[in-house]
């Protein structure tokens, strides 16, 4: 279920991202940021109108953190985009699976655990291999900055996903913890249009461009739901690796929409990424069902005696 929840997300998102393309015509980036969290909000504050719930939460902390860091990434990668290429921005962004593998290792040192899970951890850079392959990405001397700015976003991406983890583990449900980073991004998109001194949303609008904010806004969400879901019910390795699935999911929609083929080397690297996720996957099964055999059976009997 844990793989399941996490290529759920990863195709959402891809779909997320195509709209975000579209809608760029329509719409500003604050204005898109303004409308995906304010549809979350929306949607989030009916699905608990409906099938009950509150918002009360007894961790106001960590989803400050949670949504100030997840914001201040978004804004990073988006502004990325407009100093790189859109292959080498992507790339440096998706090096967050990396920087879990290395943020779980260094914590592991320093408390003194030596189990990190090598063989996962290998999974996850046998995978950006894939997406290298894949994005081919470029950079020359002037776009060092931009370069910054794109890994920098990846960094903060990786801290988002642990602080989503950590919050499942304490027992937060997913939609709560969509709906305040949904609100952090209604704050984040308003803050950004008086910034560039524009009243958001105050122009002409079309059919086309509102569709296209209204699914940006439901994938969105529902994507969190179930990427927020695969954090807490799964090995933190294994769903980030599967996470750059939805890099695979980008480019066939690329191919459908725009014509722009991948190539033999983007091709080479869908399929490298694609077996990395089945053997993460496959080795933490493994390991599941290995630690079950390990566990010893209580007799019934003997415990009522």
């Amino acid at each position: 279920m844990q793989s399941l929840w996490m290529l759920v997300a990863s195709f959402l998102f891809a779909i997320m991202g195509v709209c975000v393309k579209l809608a760029s015509n329509y719409y500003s980036t604050s204005e898109i940021v303004l409308c995906r969290g304010l549809i979350g909000v929306i949607f989030i504050f009916g699905l608990i109108r409906v099938r009950g719930g509150t918002l009360r939460t007894p961790f106001p902390r960590d989803h400050l953190i949670r949504g100030g860091v997840g914001v201040i990434s978004l804004w990073m990668w988006f502004y990325s985009f407009s100093l790189l290429p859109i292959a080498t921005a992507t790339t440096l962004n998706y090096m967050s699976s990396i920087w879990i593998a290395v943020m779980l290792f260094v914590a592991g040192w320093w408390q003194g655990n030596k189990k990190f899970e090598w063989g996962l951890a290998g999974t996850v850079a046998l995978s950006f291999i894939g997406v290298a392959l894949l994005m081919r990405p470029s950079l020359n001397a002037e776009q060092l900055l931009g370069g910054a700015i794109s890994l920098a976003s990846g960094v903060l991406s990786a801290l988002v996903y642990l602080q989503v983890r950590k919050l499942g583990l304490l027992g937060e449900p997913e939609y709560r913890v969509v709906f305040y980073f949904s609100a952090t991004g209604v704050l984040a998109g308003l803050v950004g249009s008086v910034i560039a001194g524009r009243v958001p949303l105050w122009h002409s609008h079309s059919a086309t461009g509102i569709l296209l904010v209204v699914m940006i806004g439901l994938t969105a969400t529902l994507a969190q739901i179930a990427m927020t879901r695969a954090y807490r019910l799964g090995n933190t390795l294994v769903t980030a690796n599967l996470q750059y699935t939805g890099i695979v999911f980008s480019s066939l929609f690329g191919v459908l929409i725009w014509d722009d083929a991948p190539g033999w080397m983007g091709w080479v690297g869908m399929v490298i990424i694609l077996a990395s996720g089945m053997l993460a996957t496959y080795r933490n099964q493994r390991k599941s069902q290995s630690a079950a055999k390990n566990v010893p059976k209580v007799d019934p009997i003997a415990t009522e005696v």
